[in-house]
């Protein structure tokens, strides 16, 4: 059986927008269902209003020898932007390429400048997607969720999860960076990838451009 999920985003548009959907693969046909739901006004909208991004990121992780972690320069980096805006989640998937637990990385989300540490600084990261003490169940909520466990006894496998920041959003005036370390102080080297969600101004930082279908496989 097939199921389907859906994540609504308000998405403003001044003068045009433009859905794309694009298949990718080489021999199955792409079968799709959709909705497409606007509204149009006779004004323009505000200067001001916030336009809505989504950004890709996938990093096969080196683990580090060092068991303190006091800069966050080699954390996984889920969101990197520039200028005026609000972070509002993510989706997480990480590829465990050896036994044992590995989400026991701090988030570290740095705003406006910071530097180390964070004023946005986590306890690990099953704690950052409103877990704790591992994955053990699959579950959807409207806001955060666990979409696929590997194993739950030596922590292999895939594991996809989300967290949704819509009534607690990340609030920067002129820059963000939002990062997760990969194992304790990034003691780990796991197969990670990642989508971001957030609001900004324009113009905004060049987006990370998608591989090759082959180059966003995760690693056997």
């Amino acid at each position: 059986m097939r199921m389907g999920l859906n994540t609504y985003f308000p998405m403003p548009f001044d003068k045009r927008a433009k859905v794309e959907l694009v298949n990718e693969c080489e021999k199955s046909p792409l079968t799709i269902y959709y909705h497409v739901d606007y509204e149009l006004y006779d004004d323009h909208l505000s200067p001001d209003l916030l336009r809505f991004h989504a950004g890709w990121h996938r990093e096969t992780c080196k683990a580090t020898s060092d068991r303190v972690n006091l800069t966050g320069d080699e954390n996984y980096v889920v969101l990197d932007a520039r200028g005026r805006g609000h972070y509002v989640g993510c989706m997480l998937g990480v590829k465990s390429l050896q036994p044992d637990w590995w989400g026991e990385g701090d988030d570290m989300i740095f705003v406006d400048g910071e530097k180390w540490p964070p004023s946005l600084h986590g306890t690990g990261t099953e704690d950052y997607f409103l877990s704790a003490y591992g994955f053990p169940v699959r579950f959807e909520g409207p806001y955060h969720g666990v979409l696929q466990t590997g194993d739950t006894y030596d922590w292999t496998g895939r594991w996809i999860v989300y967290r949704f920041h819509i009534e607690d959003p990340v609030v920067f005036r002129r820059s963000i960076r939002v990062t997760i370390e990969h194992g304790h102080a990034n003691d780990r080297g796991d197969d990670w990838t990642s989508v971001a969600y957030w609001y900004q101004d324009e113009p905004h930082r060049e987006s990370e451009k998608l591989p090759k279908p082959a180059d966003r496989l995760p690693l056997p």
